[in-house]
C-alpha cells in the first residue's frame, strides 16, 4: 500500500470517528440506549457528574445558581473534548441554609449513598472515569472526603474532582473587570456567570434589596472552627453584591474554567496509572504485613 494511500485512510477513520462523536449528544439522558456504547467509546468510558445544590443564592438569582453554571462549565468542555454529562445532580451538603425558603438539605447518609451509588451505576454500565465537576462551595470538604474514601475497598473505576486553579493571566483581566472587592455567594462573579448564559433567570433590580456585607459575629472566637461560621458572617445568604456584575466577566469565568477542564479531561482519558496505582494498592492492603519495610 502506497504511503499517500495509508495517510488518507487514517485522515478518512479519524474524520469518521470524529463525526460519530458529533452526532452523539453530550447529555447522558438525550442518548438513546443504541448509542450509548458509542459514547462510551467516544468518551473513553468518562463520564462528568456536574454538580451543584438547591439554596438561595441572594434575592436575584435562582436557587439552582450552582447547578445551572457547573452543567454549563461541563458543556463547553464537553463540546471541545468530548465527554458525557451525567443529569442534574444536586445532592449535596447545605445544612448552613435551611433557615432559608427553597433549600433541599439532605441528611448526610443520603447524600454519601447517593453519590456513592451513582458513582456505582456508571460503573456497572460502563465508565471506569468519573470526574466531580462542583459549583458549590458547600460541597467541596465533602467531596474531598468522598474522594479519599474511595480507597476503602475495591472500585472498577477512578474518581477525580476538578479543582480549577488560579491564572495569574486570567487573574488579571478578572480584576480589570470586576467592580467589586468583596464577593463571595451571590456576589458579582456568580451574577456575572449567569448574566453570560442564562440571563433569563437573573433579576438584576433585585440584587441590592438585601444585604450581603459580612456581619463577622464571631470575631472574638479565636482559632477554631464552628459549623455556624456562615451563618455568624451571612445570615442573609448572601455575600457581596450582585448589581455590578456583566456579561463580559461572566464570559471571562466561564471559558476559563471550561479550558482548565478540557485540559483535564483530556489527561483523565489519557490516564492509565491511576488505576493501576489502586490495584497495586489493595493488593498490598489485603496483606499488609508482607509490605517491604
Amino acid at each position: 500500500m502506497k504511503k499517500s494511500t495509508m495517510i488518507l485512510l487514517i485522515i478518512i477513520a479519524a474524520f469518521a470517528a470524529f463525526a460519530q462523536t458529533r452526532s452523539l449528544s453530550i447529555y447522558y439522558e438525550e442518548l438513546t440506549a443504541v448509542q450509548f456504547a458509542a459514547a462510551l467509546k467516544a468518551s473513553d468510558s468518562t463520564c462528568i457528574i456536574p454538580m451543584g445544590i438547591m439554596e438561595k443564592h441572594g434575592p436575584h438569582l435562582p436557587l439552582g445558581t450552582d447547578l445551572i453554571d457547573a452543567r454549563e462549565i461541563a458543556r463547553r468542555a464537553a463540546l471541545k473534548e468530548y465527554a458525557v454529562i451525567f443529569p442534574p445532580y444536586f445532592v449535596g451538603q447545605i445544612f448552613e441554609a435551611k433557615h432559608q425558603p427553597g433549600t433541599i438539605a439532605y441528611s448526610q447518609q443520603l447524600m454519601w449513598n447517593m453519590l456513592q451509588e451513582t458513582c456505582d451505576e456508571l460503573a456497572r454500565n460502563g465508565f471506569s472515569k468519573i470526574i466531580i465537576v462542583n459549583g458549590h462551595g458547600g460541597n467541596n470538604n465533602f467531596l474531598t472526603y468522598f474522594g479519599q474514601a474511595q480507597l476503602a475497598s475495591r472500585k472498577p473505576y477512578a474518581f477525580y474532582f476538578f479543582r480549577p486553579v488560579s491564572d495569574p493571566v486570567l487573574a488579571e483581566k478578572i480584576k480589570s473587570l470586576r467592580k467589586t472587592t468583596a464577593d463571595n455567594h451571590a456576589g458579582e462573579t456568580e451574577t456575572a456567570m449567569m448574566l453570560a448564559h442564562r440571563p433569563d433567570l437573573v433579576h438584576i433590580e433585585k440584587a441590592n434589596t438585601q444585604s450581603g456585607s459580612d456581619l463577622n459575629r464571631l470575631a472574638d472566637l479565636e482559632n477554631a472552627y464552628t459549623g455556624i461560621w456562615w451563618y455568624a458572617r451571612y445570615p442573609n445568604h448572601y455575600a457581596g453584591d450582585g448589581a455590578p456584575a456583566s456579561k463580559e466577566l461572566g464570559e471571562l469565568l466561564l471559558n476559563g474554567e471550561a479550558e482548565q477542564l478540557i485540559k483535564m479531561i483530556r489527561s483523565v482519558k489519557a490516564d492509565r496509572m491511576t488505576m493501576e496505582l489502586q490495584r497495586q494498592f489493595h493488593d498490598a492492603a489485603e496483606h499488609p504485613t508482607q509490605t517491604p519495610q
